[in-house]
């Protein structure tokens, strides 16, 4: 199922809001991204609009592929429960994270 793109300028509203830096490789955040940082830092108000704006099977799927960083396990718990719920999809009981262990 593909879940609608969001208005323009509501990402790029999210986007001034949430991502305050720049891009360390100079090119614009992706969408995914301005998406998962709003999921993770939103306001109540600010994620109900992007739920209503990308619908929460879209959210489900920038979960499934979010990378190590982009939810602290407060906000990551929060929308697995919610979206669980709501959709009956599975999402991953952990956030994504980087892993320090090199092999040998």
């Amino acid at each position: 199922m593909t879940a609608e793109r969001p208005p323009t300028d509501l990402l790029q509203q999210f986007r001034r809001k949430y991502l305050w830096w720049k891009p360390v490789d100079g090119r614009p955040f992706s969408e995914e991204r301005v998406i998962a940082q709003t999921m993770d830092l939103g306001t109540y108000d600010d994620i109900l609009l992007l739920e209503d704006a990308v619908g929460q099977a879209r959210l489900v799927e920038i979960m499934r592929g979010a990378e190590p960083g982009w939810f602290s396990d407060r906000s990551w718990e929060f929308w697995r429960g919610r979206l669980t719920f709501a959709t009956g999809m599975a999402i991953p009981d952990k956030a994504p994270r980087r892993g320090f262990h090199a092999t040998v």
